[in-house]
């Protein structure tokens, strides 16, 4: 198998986010708005047979791992097709898959049978009122149907990610860690990232509610956590164990505590660029070169190129976000 390619910086890049659509069927406070929306129409998305084309160019260039995102993954009609595709590229070692869990059962189970891995649910609450304010547009019992498939499916560990915002949802952090104690699983709470200057992103900056607190009030409840030795030096979860828990508690704090000198991704969004960081408007085309008749080559040259232009970090403690691009546009 090919090295991991590095970055100008020294960082191994192994890992591609690929997003799949702009389309998302929640319209969470954070992440978009409710009303102005225009989407990419379908001709502008990647196809199946270009985002195999894509993956297999990674697996030729080193890279490892693939997490399917949005918008909403699973609002692509071809979504099976496309992981059928990816798991039989050579060399992938992983194949997951970021949802918010409200189509799940009727997907988790055929999902699984193509080769997805691993999957991570997207849930803000475990309060049926804080859910329909926060996430809008689903319900509590729609996500927690979800997260029920995706474990009858067999995806283990069922990770859930929750992104905390003050005035919203900070006094849901317990109850949600608290699903650790007695199942294997793990809630991770993720710090709000402002992108863009949209509501959503105000929203954002504003509700920051940093991993140190939520990680306080956690420890006055259930007790001092345990820290767990990081297995993989790139994860972005600070993960912990409560008193006599079975699953896992992580923190990912993006905002206060970055990780970007461990950061191993590259990102594809729907409409074909390779977004070189999450908080930086830079990217480079990919799409034009494949329906220009470029081949696997071509593509594992473009992200080559992108792996050496990667930014050192996201710079938001100077303020500096995105322009072009909003977080349901990336895929986060």
């Amino acid at each position: 198998m090919r090295p991991m390619p590095r970055d100008a910086f020294g960082r191994e890049i192994d890992y591609l986010r690929i997003s799949l659509t702009d389309h998302c069927n929640l319209r969470c406070v954070y992440c978009m708005p409710t009303t102005g929306l225009t989407f990419l129409p379908s001709e502008q998305l990647l196809t199946a047979a270009e985002i195999e084309l894509v993956a297999r160019a990674a697996a030729a260039a080193g890279f490892r791992k693939i997490r399917l995102t949005g918008g909403e993954p699973t609002l692509r009609a071809d979504l099976v097709e496309i992981v059928e595709r990816l798991a039989a590229v050579p060399g992938l070692r992983d194949l997951a898959l970021t949802t918010n869990g409200v189509l799940l059962p009727r997907l988790a189970a055929p999902l699984r049978r193509a080769g997805l891995r691993r999957v991570n649910v997207h849930i803000d609450s475990l309060d049926a009122a804080r859910v329909a304010r926060v996430m809008r547009w689903g319900t509590l019992a729609d996500v927690w149907a979800g997260v029920e498939a995706a474990e009858a499916a067999g995806f283990s560990p069922i990770k859930l990610n929750a992104v905390i915002v003050r005035g919203y949802n900070e006094d849901d952090v317990v109850p949600l860690a608290a699903l650790t104690l007695d199942r294997p699983w793990h809630v991770r709470f993720v710090e709000t990232m402002p992108l863009g200057a949209s509501e959503p992103a105000r929203t954002a900056r504003d509700g920051l509610v940093p991993n140190r607190e939520n990680r306080s009030r956690i420890e006055e409840v259930l007790g001092a956590l345990q820290p767990l030795e990081a297995h993989d030096p790139s994860d972005e979860s600070r993960n912990y164990v409560a008193p006599r828990a079975r699953g896992v508690i992580g923190f990912i704090s993006p905002v206060t505590e970055p990780y970007c000198g461990t950061c191993n991704r590259m990102r594809l969004t729907a409409d074909g660029r390779f977004h070189l960081c999450l908080l930086n408007d830079d990217e480079l085309d990919v799409r034009g070169a494949i329906r220009s008749g470029g081949g696997t080559d071509a593509v594992a040259a473009i992200l080559l190129r992108a792996v050496q232009h990667k930014p050192t970090g996201h710079h938001l403690d100077v303020g500096h976000t995105t322009s072009e691009r909003q977080m349901f546009q990336i895929g986060g």
